[in-house]
């Protein structure tokens, strides 16, 4: 059984191996003191990616926040996996690099295994799995999953933090992702215009740079800088977008 030893602000609490875990301290409505561990915080910022013929269009903030303070601001939420296939994430950062490594091992060994190099449903796959697998103390981090598929195609898979994924059109996530999504939802689907014409990758990157520089003048958590990566047949192109800096 757990032994509670009151020593100092905040409360310890002894487990089972002996190692004092710190507890916080909550006063309910009745005047009783709740103790509860939270491991968990959100180091918010935003990403999204949007699907194109035979492109992907990516952008990730770079601000790194811990509640209204500014841990870092040049953090980067995505991570290269193939030369096809790119991963970005919104959630808690230690999360997000526990998860990196580990899918980055599986990616690597599948390449010296197969002798070539996963597609992007494959890994779509696997990430679900590596998810799964911690559902009873997940992984706090929403990933995003881009590329090109076999066919050349561009794709996108959202995913919850217990591996639960499905492919969209386009997907925003994190502390911005709401106010993003509204904007893809009128530029991309055309929700509530009366005539829509398609939109070739110079305007869905276009698109894309002003969501999120929008997101960064009403989210406190997303800012900086952002990272715009284009995924086509030529390969991975990187450039930077400066975003509010307050």
């Amino acid at each position: 059984m757990y032994s509670l030893t009151k020593n100092r602000d905040p409360i310890q609490i002894e487990g089972f191996c002996g190692q004092l875990i710190s507890e916080t301290e909550k006063k309910s409505y009745n005047g009783k003191i709740e103790h509860s561990f939270n491991p968990y915080m959100n180091n918010g910022g935003s990403c999204v990616a949007v699907a194109g013929d035979d492109f992907v269009v990516i952008a990730a903030d770079t601000r790194l926040s811990k509640m209204y303070r500014i841990a870092s601001r040049s953090v980067s939420k995505t991570c290269q996996l193939t030369n096809k296939c790119i991963l970005a994430c919104s959630g808690m950062l230690a999360d997000i690099n526990a998860l990196r490594k580990t899918l980055l091992a599986k990616v690597k060994l599948y390449e010296f295994e197969h002798n070539k190099t996963p597609s992007i449903n494959a890994i779509a796959q696997l990430l679900s799995c590596i998810l799964y697998s911690k559902r009873f103390f997940p992984y706090y981090s929403f990933c995003l999953l881009s590329g090109l598929d076999e066919q050349g195609k561009g794709v996108v898979y959202g995913y919850d933090a217990v591996g639960s994924f499905d492919q969209h059109k386009f997907v925003a996530l994190g502390s911005g992702g709401s106010l993003i999504t509204s904007i893809l939802d009128n530029q991309i689907s055309g929700n509530n215009q009366t005539s829509f014409e398609s939109i070739d990758k110079v305007g869905i990157i276009n698109i894309v740079k002003d969501s999120i520089t929008s997101a960064s003048e009403r989210d406190v958590h997303t800012g900086d800088s952002a990272e715009v990566i284009v995924i086509d047949s030529s390969g991975i192109s990187v450039s930077s977008l400066r975003l509010r800096e307050d």
